[in-house]
C-alpha cells in the first residue's frame, strides 16, 4: 500500500469520525423536564440510571412489581432532588402495561422515553431448566418490552419524537454457559430492538440497543440458581464483582444516559463484553468450542434439579471474603437487599 493510499485512507476515517460527532452534536436530546418510563428501576441498574435521569432534570417514572422496593427507591430519588412517580407494575402482564401508561398520562400528559430494563436471570445447566424458566425469561425480557413499546408508540409517532432504549445484555449477542434461558431471550430482545431502530426511523423515533457486560450492582442476590446452587451462586457472583471481569454501574448508567441523549444506535459497555462480541463476531465457531470448555469448569447437575433458590439464601458462600464484601456493599447501594 502507498504513502498516498495511507494518507487518503487515513483522511476517509477523520473525515469520518468529524461527521459522527457532528450527527451525534445534532441529534442530542435534551432530558431536562422529559418523562421516562424505566422499568425495573427499583433496584440495581435501573435505579441508578434513574439516578443519573434525576441529575439531567428529567421526570422520572419508576416501576417494579416489590412496592417496599419501590418505596425505597422512591425516597432515594426524592432525597436527590427528583421529581418521581412510583407505580408498582409486573412488566409480564399486558393489563398492567396498559394501566402503567394511563397513570403516567394522568400525573405527567405524556411519555417522552421508554426504557426497558426489568430482568430475570436463572443460573444452572440446561439439564435443570423447564419450559416455565424460558417463559418467564420470554415473558420479561422480549414480550414486556414489545407491550410497553406498543403502548407508547401511538404518541411519540403523533409527536413525530420519542427515545426507546432497550437494555439487552452480551448474553443477547453470545450464549453465556448455565444462562441458557436468559441469554435466549436477550437475543430475541437484541432483534427487537435492532428492528424497531429500522422501522421507526422514519417516525423520528430514535432506538438505542444496550449491550451490557457484567456490572458490580448487588443484583446476584436476586438472581435464582438450580442445579448445585451454592457452586452456581460462587462463581457467577464472582464473576459478576470481580475488578476484572465487571464494570461499576454507575459508569455503565452515564453511557447509557449519553447513548440516550445522542440516539446511539448501539452501545457495548464494558471492555471485556466489547472483546466478546468481537471475537464472537470473527470467528464465532472457535468462541462457542472456547465456551464448551467452559461448561466442563462449571457445576454440574446435582443439588435440587430443577428447584431453584435466590441468591440472598447462599450468599453466605462468600462470607468473610472481599468478594463477600463487595457485594453486600452495593446490595445496600443500590437497594437490592
Amino acid at each position: 500500500m502507498t504513502a498516498r493510499t495511507w494518507k487518503l485512507g487515513a483522511a476517509l476515517l477523520g473525515g469520518a469520525l468529524v461527521a459522527r460527532a457532528a450527527m451525534r452534536r445534532w441529534q442530542r436530546y435534551d432530558l431536562r423536564d422529559k418523562v421516562v418510563v424505566i422499568t425495573g428501576s427499583s433496584r440495581g441498574l435501573g435505579l441508578v440510571i434513574a439516578r443519573e435521569l434525576v441529575r439531567h432534570h428529567a421526570k422520572v417514572v419508576i416501576c417494579a412489581r416489590d412496592r417496599g422496593e419501590l418505596e425505597r427507591a422512591r425516597a432515594d430519588l426524592l432525597a436527590r432532588g427528583g421529581r418521581v412517580l412510583a407505580v408498582p407494575v409486573d412488566v409480564t402482564n399486558r393489563v398492567q402495561i396498559a394501566q402503567l401508561v394511563e397513570i403516567v398520562h394522568q400525573h405527567w400528559g405524556r411519555i417522552d422515553i421508554v426504557i426497558n430494563n426489568a430482568g430475570v436471570i436463572q443460573v444452572g445447566p440446561m439439564e435443570v431448566m423447564t419450559t416455565s424458566d424460558y417463559e418467564e425469561a420470554m415473558q420479561t425480557h422480549f414480550w414486556g418490552p414489545l407491550h410497553l413499546v406498543l403502548a407508547v408508540l401511538p404518541e411519540m409517532r403523533g409527536r413525530r419524537e420519542g427515545r426507546i432504549v432497550n437494555i439487552t445484555s452480551i448474553g443477547g449477542k453470545l450464549a453465556v454457559p448455565h444462562l441458557l434461558p436468559y441469554s435466549a431471550s436477550k437475543f430475541a430482545l437484541v432483534g427487537l430492538s435492532e428492528g424497531l431502530r429500522a422501522e421507526l426511523a422514519k417516525d423520528g423515533i430514535a432506538v438505542t440497543t444496550v449491550v451490557p457486560g457484567l456490572m458490580r450492582t448487588g443484583s446476584v442476590v436476586q438472581a435464582m440458581f438450580k442445579g448445585q446452587h451454592e457452586q452456581e451462586y460462587a462463581w457467577f457472583a464472582a464473576s459478576g464483582t470481580s475488578y476484572a471481569t465487571s464494570m461499576r454501574v454507575e459508569r455503565a448508567a452515564r453511557r447509557i444516559v449519553d447513548a440516550l441523549c445522542h440516539g446511539d444506535a448501539e452501545v457495548t459497555l464494558s471492555v471485556q463484553a466489547q472483546l466478546a462480541a468481537l471475537a464472537h463476531g470473527i470467528a464465532p465457531g472457535l468462541v462457542q468450542r472456547a465456551l464448551g470448555w467452559v461448561v466442563r469448569a462449571l457445576p454440574g447437575v446435582g443439588g435440587i434439579g430443577p428447584g431453584r433458590v435466590r441468591g440472598s439464601h447462599d450468599a453466605g458462600v462468600l462470607a468473610g471474603s472481599t468478594l463477600g464484601a463487595r457485594i453486600e456493599r452495593a446490595t445496600e447501594r443500590n437497594n437490592e437487599r
